[in-house]
C-alpha cells in the first residue's frame, strides 16, 4: 500500500520552472518587475507572464498585488527561500560542466566598511560557481570606486551612500549609526571626541549633524585608514558612524539617550559593468544579494 501510494505521488509529481523561479527571485530581490526585467533583459510583460505560469503551476498565490509596492505573500516568502537554493545549484551544475569558458579574472570593488559580513561568504560561493575564474577584490573608498567604475577598472563595485546612480542597484538600507567603544563612556565628553577617516563619506554627514545642533566636537582622529578610527574607538577615546549591522568586535551603538543627533539612512549599492559575460554577471548579483539580504541576520550568512 505504501508502495503504491510513492508511485502515484512520484507521477504527480510537478516540477517547478526554474525560468520562473529567476524572475520571480529577481523581482524579490529588485522590488519591481519593471527593474526585474532589466535585469533579466526580457520584456516587462514576459516576467509578468513568468510570475503568473508559476503561481498557476502551484495553485498558490505568491505576490500581494494589492500592496502598492513588490510584497511577497508568506507563501512567496517560504518558496523565495527555497528558490534561491535551486538556482545556485542549477548555475553551479551548468559552471561545472562549462567549466573551460569561464576563465579569466574579475575586479570587485567593496568599501571596507562593508566588507564584513557579507562579503566573505559571498566570494566563496562565487569561487563555487566559478572555480577557474578569479576575483580581484579592491577596498576602496565609494568615490574611488565610482570613479574607477566610470573608467571601466572595475567589473562591478559596491558603495554607501544616500542615493543611487544610473544602473545602479540597491541591495539593503541600513541606518547610519553613532558608535563608540562596548561598555565606553567616550560619548559623554564634551566637547564630543570624534574620530573620522578622511576618505569616509559619513564623517561629513556626522560633522554637519553634529555642527546643526550645537554639539562642540573635536578630532581625535584623522587618518586616512579606517583601522585607524577603529582602533582609537575601540579604545574609548573616541567615538565615529558607522552602518548599523556592520560595528567590528568592541564596538557598540551608542546608547539613544546619548542627545546626539539622528542619522540619515544609507544605500549599499551594486553596480555591474555591461562588458561582465551576462551568465557570470548576474550570478554574482544573485550570490550578493542574498548574502546583504541577510545582513540584519549575521548567523545565517552562508556561501549558499
Amino acid at each position: 500500500m505504501f508502495l503504491t501510494k510513492s508511485i502515484m505521488d512520484t507521477d504527480m509529481a510537478r516540477n517547478l520552472d526554474l525560468t520562473a523561479l529567476r524572475s520571480f527571485v529577481t523581482v524579490a530581490e529588485v522590488g519591481g518587475v519593471t527593474r526585474a526585467a532589466g535585469h533579466l533583459h526580457l520584456t516587462q510583460s514576459a516576467v509578468s507572464m513568468q510570475l503568473k505560469r508559476l503561481e498557476d503551476s502551484l495553485g498558490l498565490s505568491l505576490i500581494d498585488r494589492s500592496a502598492r509596492t513588490v510584497q511577497l505573500t508568506p507563501t512567496g516568502e517560504q518558496l523565495l527561500s527555497y528558490a534561491r537554493r535551486m538556482l545556485v545549484l542549477n548555475d553551479e551544475a551548468v559552471a561545472r560542466l562549462t567549466d573551460d569558458g569561464y576563465e579569466g579574472e574579475i575586479v570587485l570593488g567593496v568599501p571596507h566598511d562593508i566588507l564584513y559580513p557579507a562579503i566573505p561568504p559571498s566570494l566563496a560561493g562565487f569561487a563555487k560557481l566559478y572555480p577557474r575564474l578569479r576575483v580581484r577584490l579592491l577596498s576602496l573608498p565609494t568615490r574611488t570606486l565610482k570613479t574607477m567604475f566610470a573608467r571601466g577598472e572595475c567589473d562591478a563595485i559596491l558603495t554607501t551612500e544616500e542615493t543611487m546612480g544610473e544602473r545602479g542597484e540597491t541591495l539593503l538600507t541600513l541606518p547610519l549609526v553613532w558608535a563608540g567603544a562596548s561598555g565606553g563612556s567616550a560619548y559623554r565628553n564634551r566637547p564630543l571626541p570624534f574620530a573620522f577617516c578622511r576618505n569616509c563619506i559619513f564623517s561629513p554627514i556626522a560633522r554637519q549633524m553634529l555642527d546643526a545642533a550645537g554639539i562642540e566636537w573635536v578630532s581625535v582622529v584623522d587618518a586616512a585608514s579606517d583601522r585607524a578610527s577603529e582602533v582609537a574607538v575601540m579604545a574609548d577615546l573616541a567615538v565615529y558612524v558607522i552602518l548599523d549591522q556592520t560595528l567590528p568586535q568592541g564596538v557598540s551603538r551608542i546608547p539613544s539617550g546619548a542627545d546626539l543627533p539622528a542619522l540619515p539612512d544609507q544605500n549599499i549599492n551594486l553596480y555591474r559593468s555591461s562588458a561582465m559575460r551576462p551568465d557570470v554577471s548576474d550570478a554574482l548579483a544573485v550570490i550578493l544579494r542574498d548574502n546583504y539580504a541577510r545582513l540584519t541576520a549575521p548567523s545565517r550568512l552562508a556561501a549558499e
